[in-house]
């Protein structure tokens, strides 16, 4: 099969100030160091993956205190040339939301301030004209219904259960965004019986991901449609993307999956 591109345009964050200092997922242990150095390496050598495949990055400027705020996917949702802001359920993270707001303020974009708690692209993607929406450890279900009343489009809420997992792009990857074109990846085991059930209505020929390759978030990638950025370490995944047509990119992230993030928690898609 041969796959077509589509423009990516995307703000990402430096790790300047990135480290492991609390706990809020079962990803993080500030017991164990985190090298300020490689990470930055890691980090760039995403960047550099992305200006090789065109895509259009933005940066917003890193904020001392704030660790996590390399994790771009998470502070807001950008759709329709509308932001709806992120507002984190840990203390730790809540200074990160006003600062994206202010930075796709300044972009241009037309700013939404949330009422409930949802952590951006951590928990929201978009496949066609559809939003997908995860809840169960951080997003709320009064979240959905903001983003809702906010785009105006079909919101389908997926309930996640295993807290490793404990964003929705940690286990459901949007491997073609386009209408018509649609296709996901998933790990089933991540989601409730339900929203398992829904998932096989919707996209039947998902690339389904096992518990090993998922326990790398490989299923935390970034896709224009043809070409997958994507974590080392998951081979079965690799060759299904690339028996499918795609092609794929393949970088380590492993400092960054400390904190667990991985390359589609560093990328706030900007639509």
């Amino acid at each position: 099969m041969t796959r077509t591109t589509y423009p990516l345009s995307v703000l990402m964050c430096s790790p300047e100030h990135y480290t492991v200092e609390y706990t809020i997922n079962p990803w993080m242990h500030p017991e164990v160091p985190t090298d300020g150095s490689l990470v930055m390496k890691q980090w760039e050598s995403l960047r550099d993956t992305y200006e090789r495949l065109g895509v259009d990055i933005n940066y917003i400027e890193p904020a001392p205190g704030l660790p996590d705020m390399v994790y771009a996917a998470n502070g807001a949702t950008v759709m329709d040339g509308i932001a709806y802001t992120a507002s984190f359920r840990y203390v730790e993270r809540q200074p990160e939301g006003p600062l994206y707001a202010d930075w796709l303020r300044s972009a241009g974009f037309r700013v939404v301030e949330a009422q409930a708690i949802n952590e951006g692209e951590g928990d929201i993607l978009t496949v066609g004209a559809t939003v997908y929406a995860g809840t169960g450890f951080r997003s709320t279900l009064e979240s959905h219904q903001e983003l809702r009343e906010v785009f105006g489009r079909e919101v389908v809420s997926l309930t996640l259960v295993r807290p490793e997992f404990y964003h929705l792009d940690t286990c459901f990857s949007v491997l073609d965004g386009r209408e018509g074109s649609e296709l996901i990846a998933y790990l089933p085991s991540a989601f409730s019986p339900d929203a398992v059930a829904e998932l096989q209505r919707r996209f039947p020929d998902a690339v389904l991901v096992d518990e090993d390759e998922a326990g790398v978030l490989a299923l935390n990638l970034v896709s224009n449609g043809a070409d997958v950025v994507m974590p080392v370490g998951a081979a079965k995944f690799t060759a299904a993307l690339e028996e499918r047509g795609f092609r794929t990119h393949l970088l380590d992230l492993s400092e960054l999956r400390k904190g667990g993030g991985g390359i589609k928690c560093c990328t706030l898609t900007l639509r």
